[in-house]
């Protein structure tokens, strides 16, 4: 045997004891237990999220069923702190329909729109969601223009211009927050909205008074 070579004896053991090996397995036990764990439950969270903010658009969302979408996202965020942040990738889309689906809910409700700290969340998620809020209230333009509310949709484009400039501010890497896709995506769809309020404007204006003066 060379000198400083392992002895057989140690090499049958390791050179590690079971008590230390014990606890790795442990660790990594609990580790992907709470991985499942904070899986479903941010999936729960997304579900309700959508399905709260499809109710919304055909009309049947309750106040309670946003104030549950903001309870469910707050035990998340706390949840997420606790265990550390290692597993945030895992939750980061829930977080951000969340807050999509909660700033919805201010916005049809008239209410100021809720901050970051005010949702229980970190402001990367947050943006994400602000990004994407702005197709929501697309839908609610359109939603508009459909009942011939021209002053509704208005209101609404005055709003998506007002969220795409607010999220225009924002420069930032892209290995801190996707956010340029966002950026961009809020531009585009401001612009074709405008021009859809546009030529509804220029229709209405161009169609024919009715015999009680208003338009036919």
């Amino acid at each position: 045997m060379r000198p400083g070579s392992p002895s057989s004896d140690s090499a049958v053991g390791g050179p590690l004891s079971e008590g230390v090996l014990g606890e790795i397995e442990a660790h990594l036990r609990q580790r992907e237990l709470r991985r499942e764990e904070l899986y479903q439950q941010a999936r729960r969270l997304r579900r309700l999220a959508q399905t709260t903010m499809t109710r919304l658009h055909a009309g049947s969302a309750t106040a309670s069923e946003f104030a549950s979408v903001r309870t469910t996202l707050t035990e998340l965020s706390d949840r997420l702190r606790r265990e550390g942040r290692a597993d945030e990738p895992l939750v980061h889309d829930a977080l951000q329909e969340a807050v999509e689906a909660s700033l919805l809910g201010a916005i049809v409700d008239g209410q100021a729109l809720p901050g970051p700290s005010e949702l229980d969340v970190e402001p990367e998620p947050y943006l994400l969601g602000l990004g994407d809020v702005v197709g929501e209230v697309r839908r609610l333009v359109l939603e508009r223009l459909g009942h011939e509310d021209l002053a509704g949709a208005e209101r609404y484009l005055e709003l998506m211009e007002g969220l795409a400039q607010a999220l225009m501010r924002f420069d930032t890497s892209r290995a801190i927050v996707q956010l340029k896709p966002k950026q961009d995506q809020a531009r585009a769809l401001v612009e074709r909205t405008r021009g859809e309020v546009v030529m509804a404007r220029f229709l209405a204006r161009a169609r024919p008074a009715g015999p009680d003066g208003g338009r036919g």
